[in-house]
């Protein structure tokens, strides 16, 4: 039983080891196209001059409605769990 402790825990720090060797430098993520494409066409577009806002609320807009309605969700259950119930 100890080994397979041992195991585990060996395994999990490889994994964890692995992870960290290979993520981007902080502040230096991928160029991808995209980035050029929404900055230089955002605007004529969506008709915002917020690229962010644009994105999120106009090129990602049912990806949010899901967010949202997550979020919604998540916060009744939270609601009806902590609830008084009056007798």
């Amino acid at each position: 039983m100890r080994r397979v402790k041992v195991l585990t825990l060996v395994l999990l720090f490889a994994f964890l080891a692995a992870c960290a060797v290979q993520t981007h430098p902080f502040g230096k993520p991928d160029q991808t196209f995209m980035d050029d494409y929404f900055i230089q066409n955002g605007q004529a577009e969506t008709g915002s001059n917020n690229i962010v806002s644009s994105v999120v609320f106009d090129y990602r807009g049912f990806d949010t409605l899901g967010e949202a309605s997550i979020l919604f969700a998540a916060a009744m259950g939270v609601f009806l769990v902590l609830r008084r119930v009056e007798k």
